[in-house]
């Protein structure tokens, strides 16, 4: 049982290390696309910076975090993990459009300082972290399962 409960722990670290590269990816291929090619429309800059990170993740994760685990055939892996991200895209989406679009933190109404540190801590700070949440019980759960082989160990 301490094994088992040392290897949970392994995990978890290894998919907080994952969670970190994934979330410094977010931010900078979100500010990019926000202050350019999408300015004025920060949920998609936020939409399409988090499933580029998710990409990412799923091939991290998958290699490294649970290299060990993962029973489902590929196709059936990549479309579980498919339906998670998808999950985890709207709860960190979710914050960020009630901050801007439902409470109404954005320039000009509020200094452009106001909208942006705004933006921040709802889009990438709560809903990164309640989308985490929702992650990791996922794959450790549905994607990666673990196989009953792998707990009798």
């Amino acid at each position: 049982m301490l094994k088992r409960v040392s290897a949970k722990r392994h995990s978890q670290a290894r998919f907080l290390v994952v969670g970190a590269i994934c979330y410094v990816i977010t931010v900078c291929i979100n500010f990019a696309l926000k202050w350019t090619v999408l300015e004025g429309k920060p949920t998609s800059a936020l939409l399409i910076a988090t499933t580029i990170a998710s990409i990412i993740s799923y091939q991290l994760n998958k290699k490294w975090t649970f290299s060990s685990r993962g029973n489902h055939r590929s196709i059936i892996e990549i479309m579980l993990f498919a339906l998670v991200t998808i999950g985890g895209i709207i709860i960190n989406s979710v914050p960020l459009y009630i901050s801007r679009y439902a409470l109404g933190f954005e320039y000009p109404q509020y200094s452009l300082v106001f909208q942006e540190i705004a933006d921040f801590i709802s889009g990438p700070v709560i809903g990164t972290a309640a989308a985490m949440v929702f992650r990791w019980a996922a794959m450790d759960l549905i994607v990666f399962k673990a196989s009953q082989h792998n707990h009798d160990k």
